[in-house]
């Protein structure tokens, strides 16, 4: 299917933008500029976002200190209500809270319970798996401290978009061993699955808002090849995903990371987990956090949100 009109046009201008000033390959720019340029972006895309949902930022502890997170509460939330635990996009080098603020915000907003966000720490100053680590801690937290978020410890879920979507992935099946620690729902959206670059969507999908350059830039900077813990990155080349949490996985059908995802729930299915692909054929990757580009934004928020509220209660 085509492209949106209206990413279609965003993407055009940005394309002008960069013809006229250009930029030095990604690979030759410190990875500070890009979050700030990421940041600046995506935040002036999301101006549109719910306002009547509560936030307060507080740490959690982890195994490399302190870990950041900001607490969604939408109004009328009731105590207890589910929980997600939620983790941003980013390629685990670029993203934040800010960068996802209003993303967070319509999940609440439209799932009626509170969001937990994880500013986990990134690549390439803390690579692979220190980002793993941090988000299976801040899980591992809101678990033995629900009562102190208003959370539910029965119903709580994991989710996250693209490099976030596999931290959201690699929790669910770290604990899906944990009789104490029992997940209800993964959310992933448009999630990075495999270190391997074999389907067709890693070959033909260059961009347009994630490009193979950059791809190659954020797995190099993690650094997860050859790690000895490269089954916690590598969720779709994992063997036994059976005891896994019931799963959404959503995919954009302008994305390299598509056939991925898509491969995810089918082998989640085959393992007898309870999983449901979506996609999204006209939206391109990245697309949650861009909410005021385009009513499709909302409407998918909507519709995923929607399927988080029935699997939370």
């Amino acid at each position: 299917m085509t492209l949106d009109p209206n990413f279609a046009a965003l993407l055009a201008e940005q394309k002008n933008q960069a013809e006229a000033n250009p930029l030095p390959p990604i690979d030759q720019l410190p990875p500070a500029m890009v979050r700030a340029g990421y940041q600046a972006q995506r935040v002036a895309q999301n101006q549109g976002a719910p306002k009547d949902v509560a936030t307060r930022d507080f740490t959690v502890p982890g195994p490399h200190g302190d870990i950041p997170v900001r607490l969604y509460e939408p109004a009328g939330v009731a105590a207890p209500s589910g929980l997600l635990v939620y983790f941003h996009g980013g390629g685990w080098v670029i993203g934040d809270l800010e960068t996802h603020d209003g993303h967070c915000r319509r999940l609440a907003a439209f799932a009626g319970c509170r969001v937990m966000a994880v500013d986990y720490r990134l690549a390439p100053e803390h690579p692979f798996p220190k980002p793993h680590d941090d988000a299976l801690a801040a899980t591992t937290w809101a678990f033995d401290h629900a009562g102190e978020i208003g959370a539910d410890p029965s119903r709580i879920a994991v989710g996250g978009d693209s490099a976030g979507g596999n931290l959201a992935a690699s929790v669910a099946l770290d604990l899906k061993g944990d009789p104490q620690r029992r997940l209800a729902f993964q959310l992933l959206l448009y999630p990075v699955t495999t270190t391997k670059w074999e389907t067709e969507s890693r070959k033909t999908h260059d961009g347009p808002t994630l490009t193979f350059e950059v791809m190659r830039w954020f797995e190099k900077l993690l650094g997860g090849h050859g790690h000895e813990q490269v089954h916690r990155l590598s969720v779709g080349d994992v063997d036994d995903l059976a005891g896994a949490p019931p799963a959404l996985v959503v995919t954009a059908g302008h994305d390299c990371l598509k056939d991925e995802g898509f491969a995810y729930a089918e082998k989640l299915k085959a393992a007898g987990v309870a999983a449901e692909h979506v996609e999204y054929p006209a939206l391109p990757h990245d697309f949650y956090i861009m909410g005021d580009v385009s009513p499709a934004v909302t409407d998918a928020a909507r519709e995923t949100a929607a399927k988080l509220k029935a699997a939370l209660g």
